[in-house]
């Protein structure tokens, strides 16, 4: 594998899993930082050797820089993002890939149309038995699915939320399925399919913020199955996110990282026996960077191959169709249905 040369915008404390990542990948090297930070640059240089500043334009400018990690608030990852495609650099986006879904397919757009990989991170997907469940599913192990439920019952303090002024926003940050949720319904997505319609319910119940802190909603997926969400910041003092795949031959169910349940004729349960390899149920920073490295590698080599990635920038649009469309319908009071072109809602 070739040697790639990161850059990286945003010095807060989710960076520090791309940093610790890039770190530990052999065919990596962390080149230069940015953040409007001056001290926050200047630590993470230091602490990581490379380069610092604090205007991310002038990263971009950079000929040694061949990837660029997007770590900043969510409301700022389409335009960054923008400027990072517009400079011939590949992008990887932490989640949500942007706050709206025309934003996400704008980045979509200027990444096809550049020839550059496009990356939304969802390390999740990464997970041993994620990965095993995914073969279940491809494979027919289940047979038909029937339903599939998200439960994401975690707990965010007042003070969590008040520790920055952009924290609940629906501009800049979202409510707990644009935030918290959207790694679950990324994996949702990515077990049962593309969704036809939803019908949604939100409520801010016990914060002070502007978005949601209890989501809730009922699919109906493409294939047939139905399916379930209920995602909440409010539930003490916070329980491991699940997801149920319920199919004619079977049923999974898995709570946080472990298998719960394993009922799948002819498939041997997975033996990836590590315990709560990821966290953030109560915590945000109580996960560990294992499967950021994972993902940075599939990207490197997604390049080097011309391949996709395993997570695409379409594949991040359609996780925030999927809020948006749950907030439209919570809204109406009716059910929505999802385009099937990459335009929005119909």
């Amino acid at each position: 594998m070739a040697h790639w040369r990161f850059g990286l915008i945003g010095c807060g404390s989710v960076a520090d899993f791309h940093t610790e990542a890039i770190r530990h990948i052999e065919d990596a090297s962390l080149v230069a930082v940015s953040s409007r930070d001056e001290s926050r640059a200047r630590a993470v240089a230091e602490r990581e050797g490379c380069e610092w500043t604090t205007d991310y334009r002038e990263l971009l400018q950079r000929p040694d820089v061949d990837i660029v990690c997007v770590t900043t608030s969510s409301g700022s990852h389409a335009a960054i993002g923008l400027d990072v495609l517009h400079a011939g650099k590949h992008l990887v986006v932490e989640k949500p890939i942007a706050m709206t879904g025309a934003d996400a397919l704008a980045l979509v757009d200027a990444a096809e149309r550049r020839g550059l990989t496009l990356s939304v991170i969802s390390q999740r997907r990464f997970e041993a038995n994620n990965q095993a469940i995914k073969r279940v599913l491809d494979e027919g192990g289940l047979g038909r699915l029937l339903l599939a439920e998200m439960t994401l019952p975690y707990y965010r303090s007042q003070a969590y939320y008040d520790s920055a002024d952009w924290r609940g926003t629906i501009r800049e940050d979202g409510g707990v399925l644009m935030n918290q949720g959207i790694h679950g319904l990324d994996l949702l997505l990515w077990f049962a399919g593309d969704v036809r319609t939803v019908f949604g319910k939100t409520a801010t119940q016990t914060h002070r913020m502007e978005a949601e802190d209890l989501g809730l909603a009922v699919l109906t997926f493409e294939n047939g199955a139905f399916g379930t969400i209920m995602a909440s910041t409010s539930i003490q003092p916070g329980f491991a996110a699940t997801i149920a795949l319920y199919g004619e031959k079977g049923t999974i169910k898995l709570e946080g990282t472990s298998i719960a349940r394993w009922h799948v004729p002819g498939w041997d349960e997975p033996n990836w026996t590590e315990e709560e390899r990821y966290g953030g149920v109560s915590d945000p920073r109580s996960i560990v960077s294992d499967f950021h490295q994972s993902q940075l590698i599939d990207v490197m080599t997604s390049i080097e191959t011309g391949g996709e990635p395993l997570i695409t920038g379409r594949d991040g649009y359609r996780a925030v169709q999927l809020v948006e469309s749950i907030y439209a319908s919570a809204a109406a009071g009716a059910e929505i249905k999802l385009s099937k072109d990459g335009g929005g809602r119909t």
